[in-house]
């Protein structure tokens, strides 16, 4: 029996070193598999992961639209190059811009980064960048500062020929972040809920509502009762407005006749004499 234990146990180690090698070997980390298209438009940004980028097949004029969660306490920056068409095919230089906008449509300053560029028509590539401020805790209703929530990234080509509208270019998009909620500024504050817009947009919740119960319809109803006046009757209706249009009217007419008549010229007769006479001398 120990013979056949000992065997037992000697295959096992031997396997040990086959089987470790043919495990597969966990990924590195951050090799997500970059997106392919783009959204055109806020609602149908496409939706970058976490360490994702993109790479993407365009045309020039398009607006290209991506979307990012971010949370509070990190710094984003996106690095974005477009590989241009041929010079022969191009008519001049061509302008890019990159920009951040938040869950609010609101947009976002840079911090630093080329956030707008030209490229010359001898150039084969531009290179856009953009640090977004660092994503705070909370704010004031008034300002504008980054929350978490739902950020857009937009690449436009802003100045470009008539003539070059349309040709093919190869846009390549990296976000990073830094930071974490350690680092959320400035402390005390709590936000509510992230800035994430509406999903399908154009639709209506059919959510039930509850009916209020009895008690609080009466209390409702009792301070309207305790307010009631000698005209409430009159103020109230759906013909009101052509009651108070008619009193108006017929006190202005009222109005305008006493004020005639009081204002008017006497209309007595002139007393009866001898026609006025011309002085001499002339």
């Amino acid at each position: 029996m120990r013979t056949t234990l000992l065997k037992r146990c000697s295959a096992v180690l031997l396997a040990a070193p086959l089987l470790l090698a043919a495990s597969p070997s966990p990924s590195p980390s951050g090799s997500v598999k970059p997106v392919t298209d783009a959204g055109t438009s806020f609602l149908t940004a496409t939706t970058l992961a976490a360490g994702q980028g993109a790479d993407v097949a365009a045309s020039t004029g398009d607006y290209l639209y991506w979307a990012f969660a971010a949370a509070e306490g990190r710094t984003v920056t996106v690095d974005v190059t477009v590989t241009l068409p041929p010079a022969a095919e191009r008519h001049g230089p061509q302008g890019w811009s990159v920009e951040f906008f938040d869950g609010l449509r609101r947009r976002q300053s840079c911090t630093s980064g080329p956030q707008d560029a030209t490229a010359q028509q001898a150039d084969a590539a531009v290179t856009l960048r953009c640090t977004l401020r660092q994503i705070r805790s909370w704010a004031e209703p008034w300002s504008g500062d980054p929350l978490p929530g739902t950020y857009y990234v937009r690449l436009t080509a802003g100045q470009v020929p008539q003539q070059d509208l349309g040709l093919a270019a190869q846009v390549t998009l990296k976000l990073a972040e830094r930071g974490g909620a350690g680092d959320a500024q400035p402390e005390g504050g709590e936000l509510k809920a992230p800035l994430v817009p509406p999903v399908n947009s154009g639709t209506t919740g059919t959510a039930p509502t509850a009916a209020p119960s009895a008690s609080a319809s009466e209390r409702a109803v009792a301070p309207g009762e305790d307010d009631e006046a000698w005209y409430s009757a009159a103020v109230t209706g759906a013909n009101t407005r052509w009651y108070w249009t008619v009193a108006g009217g017929i006190l202005a007419a009222l109005a305008g006749v006493a004020g005639y008549r009081l204002t008017r010229h006497p209309r007595g007769r002139r007393p009866a004499g001898p026609p006025p006479q011309t002085p001499s001398g002339y």
